[in-house]
């Protein structure tokens, strides 16, 4: 079984999760455009069981639907690893980017795709949803 480790900027904190991803996927909400400082967040989500490893500090947003999602990150040096969705349990999505892999597996989905920054082009065999389809 793969097995994959992801870490903040620093090496201080890291989640190591086993096995293929469930699913990959882009996030165009403005929420995640300011928290990633970027244009879209680049998640990969996995089952449990999942191993953190360093101190985190958390921050609880409050998405369109109501969901909150508790994002944790490096307080050394500021990197966003991974969230979790509060009461759903069984799960972690992590920031693709944090794994320093450019071989990860491409997303397959495309979320709030009504806040995609028009020169972004999405590749092929993407599935684009408006808003959060869940």
């Amino acid at each position: 079984m793969t097995a994959r480790t992801a870490a903040c900027s620093c090496g201080q904190l890291s989640v190591t999760v086993k096995g293929e991803p469930r699913g990959v996927g882009l996030c165009h909400c403005l929420a995640c455009q300011q928290r990633t400082g970027s244009a879209f967040a680049y998640l990969a989500s996995f089952s449990e069981p999942y191993e953190v490893n360093g101190q985190a500090t958390e921050y609880v947003r409050v998405g369109d639907a109501g969901a909150a999602f508790r994002f944790r990150f490096c307080p050394k040096c500021g990197t966003t690893v991974y969230h979790t969705e509060e009461g759903v349990g069984g799960g972690i999505s992590i920031a693709v980017g944090a794994f320093a892999d450019p071989d990860f597996p491409p997303p397959s989905v495309s979320v709030y795709d009504c806040r995609r920054h028009g020169w972004l082009t999405l590749p092929d065999g993407v599935t684009a949803f408006a808003k959060d389809p869940d």
